[in-house]
């Protein structure tokens, strides 16, 4: 009987699992796959040649330095925000959240536009400091601030969460004994931040590395200055150098399953602290 029930349970997990693999194989899997197919149909050393062009090279590590500015200006920003949101109390507080993210729901060129209509050459704020020489779009100044636009709402989202969970009589112990707001917050609830802010920084990461809908507004594609790879992908596309394309795709894909992978360890090790 047990072992019968054993095997029923196994083909009842089966089934659910062979159908979502069957419903994503033409969606993500094959997808995917064939990035790598076409970046590698021509041999190692042909995929290795088209990565390690001049072009190339510099989209990637241009790429990498902003995902790592933006990483770093959201773990302060979006660590700030997320605690005023979850600590605070004052008018138009849910407004300014769904403000804060608002990036996520609308579509990322109008963000880049956004930003060209305040800092660009004819832009609100951008025409009083074009004739100072001071033009911050079609720069890796203009293309941080698109990426920081963007992906804010990663960070906060995955910070605030932890902080309306955390037990405020923590923090009220703290201040019973003589502990300012600034030297509570450091001792108290920053070590319970520290898996929000990993995962924040993964993700934000990770979506500043594959941004392309505000880049595009705000960079101007620039070659060798401010082109990122998804931009390099795009321009060698349309120049119909598919295996250039498809070798620094593959590059993203492969750094995007390392990345999510650790958002998953970090997510696991949380869950597996709290349980205990």
């Amino acid at each position: 009987m047990k072992s019968n029930d054993m095997a029923g349970q196994k083909v009842t997990s089966f089934l659910p699992a062979g159908f979502l693999l069957v419903v994503m194989l033409p969606l993500m899997i094959l997808p995917l796959a064939a990035v790598f197919i076409y970046a590698l149909q021509e041999g190692p050393k042909t995929f290795m040649a088209t990565l390690t062009t001049r072009d190339a090279l510099f989209a990637l590590r241009f790429s990498v330095i902003i995902a790592f500015a933006t990483a770093a200006v959201n773990v302060v920003l979006g660590t700030y925000a997320a605690y005023v949101l979850s600590k605070t109390r004052f008018p138009g507080r849910e407004q300014l959240g769904i403000i804060l993210n608002l990036p996520v729901a609308i579509p990322n060129v109008v963000v880049g536009t956004s930003l060209l209509l305040l800092w660009g050459p004819i832009g609100i704020l951008g025409k009083f400091l074009e004739p100072l020489g001071i033009q911050p779009m079609f720069t890796a100044f203009g293309v941080l601030l698109a990426h920081i636009f963007v992906t804010f709402p990663y960070m906060v989202g995955a910070v605030k969460p932890v902080l309306d969970d955390l037990p405020v009589t923590y923090e009220e112990a703290a201040y019973t004994i003589g502990a300012s707001r600034r030297q509570t917050f450091y001792h108290v609830v920053f070590p319970a931040l520290r898996g929000g802010i990993i995962t924040g920084a993964l993700l934000t990461f990770a979506h500043s590395l594959g941004e392309f809908g505000a880049t595009v507004m705000v960079s101007g594609n620039l070659r060798l200055q401010t082109q990122t790879a998804p931009l390099y992908i795009f321009s060698q596309f349309e120049g119909g150098n598919i295996a250039a394309a498809n070798s620094v795709a593959a590059i993203l894909a492969v750094i995007s399953f390392f990345l999510f992978s650790l958002i998953l360890y970090w997510n696991r090790k949380r869950e597996s602290k709290k349980a205990r």
